[in-house]
């Protein structure tokens, strides 16, 4: 196996954007020496809040927007030495519904397979149409085509060429539900098949679902880089639900100084440490506020609750 065949299918050091904005003097640094690597053949999720640099650094992978200092490969091919290379090892859905809205679905495929130089015999017009849930409109002019339609040709563009790696930025807004499940069915597919996929969406029950493994970028800055399982096990937080016997009017003041909190369904909830939750005292403390349990349960740390955790510690 050759250095580039075993290189990860992304690969950044050190990567670095600065804006310099023409009415004022302080530039801003929307990556600040971004250090990641994704692995061949990975589901990977990259989430952040808006203006966290998702989508610069997607830019930069596409070659929209140049770096201004750091490292950048695609498949050991890096992006300024090897350009070529590179772009064609990427399918990239872009955030912005940027058509040509004068061809049909299939003229807009087929001319950018031609882009890509893939003869007309090896092309996958027609498979793709059918994944992307476009076959009624493969003669359809884009402009007549719906918001959540656009979204699934753009999909369908990004993958005429069989590129071994393919971001997705926010592919799954303005789509419905049937839609998105056939989209999400063949990424799954494609995945299987050897394909890495780099995810961005604000929906982060998907990137829950999908993802083997998570970035979570703030600032432009990593802060947290791991396996999915691991970083939701290293997040020590779990919440505890209680349904009463009988419904309470309002919260012991014993419970409240605990932490403990009513919900409007009438549950009784509190968040602890599993590490150091001493389950016993807990219900000691229903028990001392002479609250009767008709259920319990506890819930997992849910990806939402990391990603809130890490975003607003790093703005604080």
């Amino acid at each position: 196996m050759t250095n580039r065949e075993s290189a990860p299918a992304i690969a950044l050091s050190g990567l670095k954007k600065t804006y310099r904005d023409g009415d004022s003097k302080a530039p801003k640094e929307a990556l600040k020496g971004i250090d990641l690597e994704v692995p061949r053949g990975a589901f990977f999720g990259l989430l952040g809040p808006n203006g966290a640099g998702k989508s610069t650094l997607i830019n930069i992978l596409a070659g929209l927007t140049v770096k201004s200092a750091g490292n950048a490969a695609i498949c050991g091919y890096d992006i300024d030495r090897q350009m070529r290379d590179a772009r064609m090892s990427i399918g990239v859905v872009p955030q912005e519904l940027v058509l040509d809205t004068f061809f049909t679905v299939r003229e807009a495929l087929d001319i950018h397979a031609g882009y890509y130089g893939v003869p007309k015999h090896a092309r996958r017009t027609d498979e793709i149409i059918e994944a992307m849930g476009l076959s009624d409109k493969a003669n359809i002019k884009s402009r007549r085509l719906s918001g959540g339609m656009r979204r699934c040709l753009l999909i369908a563009k990004a993958l005429v060429h069989n590129p071994p790696v393919l971001i997705l930025d926010e592919p799954t807004a303005g789509v419905d539900v049937e839609l998105r499940n056939q989209l999400w069915d063949y990424v799954r597919e494609l995945n299987k098949q050897g394909t890495t996929v780099l995810l961005t969406t604000h929906y982060l029950e998907e990137a829950e679902e999908l993802c083997d493994s998570i970035a979570i970028i703030n600032h432009g800055e990593v802060v947290a880089c791991d396996s999915k399982a691991k970083l939701m096990q290293g997040f020590d937080s779990k919440c505890m639900k209680v349904i009463p016997a009988e419904a309470l009017s309002s919260l012991p003041k014993k419970l409240a100084e605990t932490g403990w909190m009513l919900q409007e369904d009438g549950s009784l909830t509190v968040k602890y440490q599993p590490s150091k939750a001493d389950m016993e005292q807990m219900i000691a403390e229903l028990k001392q506020s002479k609250v009767r349990i008709r259920d319990i349960s506890t819930e997992e740390t849910e990806l939402e609750d990391i990603f809130l955790h890490l975003t607003s510690q790093k703005a604080a």
